[in-house]
């Protein structure tokens, strides 16, 4: 699995995506976070509308050229 980086928080908003392409990005994104926390801002349980937002700390990137 290649390393999530911030370039690629982009890609988590590209439509049309399937849930398990965006599933995989995210769980990606969480693998390579030092730090992750999630809050629950709204579910509409007529609807089934939810609303999370994440808060996080990607790893730092290591360059190959540094000694």
């Amino acid at each position: 699995m290649p390393q999530f980086r911030v370039q690629d928080f982009s890609s988590l908003e590209k439509s049309p995506t399937s849930p398990a392409s965006l599933r995989n990005k995210i769980a990606n994104m969480l693998f390579y976070s030092t730090y992750a926390n999630a809050k629950v801002e709204m579910v509409n349980k007529e609807t089934g509308e939810y609303r999370i937002v994440l808060h996080g700390t990607l790893e730092k990137e290591e360059s190959k050229w540094e000694e």
